[in-house]
């Protein structure tokens, strides 16, 4: 007679509530691009509303992925690489707001919050890949 063997694999942790948080702020990572798109015109005075829109939108994408680690930290805290990915994505959209803030009277700033942008992005795509994923084993 055979018993049945159980495999053991590691632990998949997950949080609907943090996959629609952090698939949010992705999603207002990349509105911010297409907002940005809309009043930088090389030769041409913004867009005084779609400035406006971009700054709001940020504060709302900062908000929720602020939403987003705390619930990494309160659901998922045994996740070091989702806690550390949450917290690195809110300090860097604090840091991405507030060279944007800056770039009127700093217009060098546009070297830096551009490139930024984009590793915001890679941040944001990688967040929720990993998070679908098992949980690294501590060996």
């Amino acid at each position: 007679m055979t018993t049945p063997t159980t495999m053991t694999t590691p632990a998949l942790e997950r949080s609907a509530l943090f996959s629609a948080l952090v698939g949010l702020t992705s999603l207002g990572i990349l509105l911010q691009g297409l907002w940005a798109g809309m009043f930088i015109r090389p030769g041409k005075p913004f867009d005084s509303t779609w400035v406006t829109v971009h700054a709001r939108g940020g504060e709302a994408t900062i908000a929720l992925a602020v939403a987003a680690a705390v619930v990494a930290v309160w659901k998922l805290r045994s996740r070091r690489d989702l806690v550390a990915g949450s917290a690195a994505l809110v300090v860097l959209l604090a840091l991405e707001a507030y060279l944007g803030g800056e770039i009127f009277e700093h217009q060098g700033l546009t070297v830096v919050h551009i490139p930024l942008a984009l590793a915001l992005m890679a941040l944001a795509v990688w967040l929720p890949f990993r998070s679908r994923r098992p949980r690294p084993r501590a060996d």
